[in-house]
């Protein structure tokens, strides 16, 4: 997809299936979203994260992260400038 993008993972909120320094690629032009999708959301005040996805509805976006030691996040659609699902990690 010419549209695909990499990004550096930055933290460990999403330990140990991606570490900290992993490079992932995502797909911004996705857009049927699945329970257990493993995304990365920017929300509109700029912050980046790479969750996976809980609940899509049409009002609110529900992430997990996979390490136990951070919570989940759910966040307002109109929050979330973009989410963009991930196609592949180096590990």
């Amino acid at each position: 997809d010419a549209a695909a993008f990499a990004l550096e993972i930055s933290g460990d909120s999403m330990s140990p299936l991606y570490r900290d320094g992993d490079r992932i690629i995502v797909d911004p032009t996705a857009r049927d979203f699945r329970r257990g999708d493993r995304v990365v959301v920017r929300t509109a005040g700029g912050e980046v994260m790479a969750k996976e996805l809980v609940r899509l509805s049409a009002d609110t976006v529900e992430l997990a992260s996979l390490n136990p030691d951070f919570p989940g996040r759910t966040l307002a659609r109109k929050d979330v400038a973009w989410m963009a699902r991930i196609l592949w990690a180096s590990q």
